[in-house]
């Protein structure tokens, strides 16, 4: 407990070397540290299934399973033209192999595409929309912060040694930088732009109807029902650069006495800002547990408000009418496959014939669109 409050403090890099001090007679040179750091992370994505996305989960997961094929065949290409380089073959060989083996590097890479990709077209009734713009405009102010960083663990000082060589900090915690954007998951194609929260090994996509969590072993999926949003004020000790928005509340040593005074035993013991952060944190019943510091304060209450609000607006809509494009819980799930064309159609046998028509359009668009929707985040 430091002058004002709890105090965290970020672990200084292995690679740093240690500050010159001088040592009385009769003090240790150094001593270990107790600091016991534990991980704040989520669980497995295999257990955050929401009743309503097991249909799209499994869609998305027996696509994620299938092999590429352009790897295969880049390198049958680069064996076949190995094996005509050194039989010293004619130039109207490489005419006909060049050829030949970049057709069918494009047909491969077009192939995985169509094989792998699962498309989800959006059509928002009103207030859902003005709830997933209020999303969005709540995103843009985290994009907007210039530093947010996602917590990997936090130890708790138990120790007057970690105490006084720690700047009197209460706890301290390992982070990253992070940068919040729009975008998709790979071999995802969507007809509007998703906020996207990096978090560690994983990634939170915000649907409009959903949460999808994307790991390295699988995705996930939660409802805006089951995600909980909490955030505080929170005094931090920063050794490194000061974010521009970041407000300064007072100031301490790199090494403090027992008074909280500067340690005079060590040499260049400069003084460092100690500011005002927010924390965030999101959970959930199924497992989601992920911690994010921004340098700027308001932001989490109003992610808590933006999440309440898409609960509410999707808890309260109206049953979609047979002109709109919706098929269980506001999306389309689309199989694209070499023969997409009869599969979409297949998939909108529900659908108005003028519905049917302005999807296949954007459907069009979508898979021979460039960029993953990084833009302004909106609507």
């Amino acid at each position: 407990m430091g002058r004002g409050g709890i105090y965290f403090r970020q672990t200084l890099p292995s690679s740093k070397k240690p500050e010159s001090r001088r040592t009385p007679l009769g003090v240790p040179e150094e001593r270990s540290s107790s600091i016991e750091f534990h991980d704040i992370e989520s669980g497995s994505v295999s257990q955050m299934v929401d009743s309503s996305s097991t249909e799209l989960l499994e869609e998305i997961n027996s696509k994620s399973t299938k092999p590429l094929i352009w790897p295969w065949v880049l390198g049958l290409s680069i064996c076949v033209l190995v094996a005509v380089a050194a039989g010293n073959s004619p130039i109207w060989i490489y005419c006909v192999i060049l050829p030949l083996c970049a057709g069918g590097l494009v047909w491969a890479i077009r192939a995985d595409k169509l094989r792998k990709t699962v498309v989800l077209f959006y059509e928002l009734e009103p207030h859902i929309e003005q709830a997933f713009q209020s999303l969005h405009d709540t995103f843009d102010l985290l994009r907007g912060c210039s530093r947010v960083w996602h917590i990997e663990s936090k130890g708790d000082i138990r120790s007057t040694h970690d105490w006084k060589v720690n700047a009197g900090a209460s706890s301290i915690v390992k982070r990253k930088p992070v940068t919040p954007h729009a975008g998709s998951p790979p071999y995802f194609q969507c007809n509007i732009a998703i906020p996207v929260l990096p978090a560690g090994r994983q990634r939170l996509y915000f649907l409009p109807d959903r949460i999808l969590v994307w790991d390295t072993t699988g995705i996930g999926a939660l409802s805006f029902e089951q995600l909980e949003v909490s955030a505080a004020e929170q005094r931090f000790i920063e050794d490194g650069s000061v974010p521009t928005d970041a407000k300064v509340v007072d100031r301490t040593w790199r090494y403090v006495n027992k008074k909280g005074g500067p340690d005079r035993r060590f040499n260049n013991n400069r003084e460092i800002p100690i500011v005002l952060y927010e924390a965030i944190m999101f959970t959930s019943g199924s497992g989601v547990r992920e911690m994010f510091q921004a340098s700027r304060t308001g932001i989490g209450s109003k992610l808590n408000s933006a999440v309440k609000q898409m609960a509410s607006a999707i808890s309260a809509r109206a049953q979609p009418e047979m002109g709109d494009i919706y098929i269980k819980s506001g999306a389309t799930i689309v199989t694209v496959q070499s023969s997409f064309r009869r599969m979409v159609w297949a998939k909108l046998s529900l659908v108005h014939t003028a519905g049917r028509k302005r999807f296949y359009s954007t459907l069009s668009r979508l898979l021979h669109r460039k960029g993953d929707g990084e833009g302004s985040g909106r609507i």
